[in-house]
């Protein structure tokens, strides 16, 4: 429990000195296109505009700018990190619709949502399952939880490589880390341009969001895998039974573009 609690506590510093240094959200990176990328059948725009959400792990506010964007009524946005600073002033634009909140994940205040997301958060959480069940407690009842984690079904070839680069690239400095990223960076771009020509592994997702990207984005995608402490890649059945573990019913996952898994559930009305 207490290598557990540790490694939690080092992702979110992780995280904190990515988002304080990472801060530009824009373009196709940070749009609403690319929200319902995500979630594709899952959550369509009725479930999102008018109503209201929490986001939790909101970093420098890419969702929560998406949400919005989707005609979200409100957004509190729930970031535990150091880049609590930058989330609040990205997000000043948005007037009285955002609310931002420093506390961690299992701190979600139970307010009668009507939706929580959290994308690309808790496959870097140890244990999820405090979250999961803050999240049950903050809807309202029949409210829905969005979540959007690492697969593994599907991305075979790339958890090869990457599986063995995380333990070297966990412990190195900044800079090094950053060097890396950038020669790695490089390497996605040749392998999503000859995506467009040739049937390689990942070719669905190469060809409609990594090609899309500008080239500093596609830096952050690396970096993003490989920056922080812990990351977990879920098969299909255990991110269900994690959030029917929690509660949460009517559980339905989508494999997007066949690589990784979003998923959502409902809190019961009764």
């Amino acid at each position: 429990m207490r290598r557990e609690r540790a490694l939690a506590e080092r992702t979110v510093a992780d995280f904190g000195e990515q988002w304080v240094r990472y801060t530009d959200n824009s373009g196709f990176y940070g749009s609403v296109e690319l929200f319902h990328d995500v979630f594709g059948p899952l959550l369509g725009p009725d479930d999102v505009r008018g109503r209201r959400v929490a986001d939790v792990g909101s970093g420098t506010g890419r969702i929560v700018h998406m949400l919005v964007a989707a005609g979200a009524a409100h957004v509190t946005a729930i970031e535990p990190s150091a880049a609590f600073a930058v989330l609040e002033e990205a997000t000043q634009c948005h007037g009285d619709r955002v609310r931002c909140l420093r506390a961690a994940g299992d701190q979600i205040p139970a307010e009668d949502f009507d939706l929580v997301v959290s994308v690309g958060v808790l496959h870097h959480v140890p244990d999820p399952r405090p979250v999961l069940r803050a999240a049950w407690r903050a809807l309202r009842p029949g409210g829905t939880l969005a979540v959007w984690v690492y697969g593994r079904e599907g991305n075979e070839a790339y958890l090869a490589l990457v599986l063995p680069l995380r333990w070297l690239t966990v412990r190195l400095p900044h800079r090094p880390l950053v060097g890396l990223c950038w020669l790695l960076t490089a390497g996605l771009g040749l392998y999503a341009a000859a995506c467009a020509h040739l049937p390689l592994p990942l070719r669905g997702y190469m060809r409609s969001v990594v090609s899309r990207l500008p080239r500093d984005k596609r830096f952050l995608v690396v970096y993003d895998q490989l920056n922080p402490a812990y990351a977990r890649y879920y098969r299909r059945q255990e991110a269900i039974e994690m959030l029917a573990g929690a509660g949460f019913t009517e559980v339905e996952a989508y494999h997007r573009h066949g690589y990784s898994w979003a998923l959502s559930g409902r809190r019961p009305r009764a």
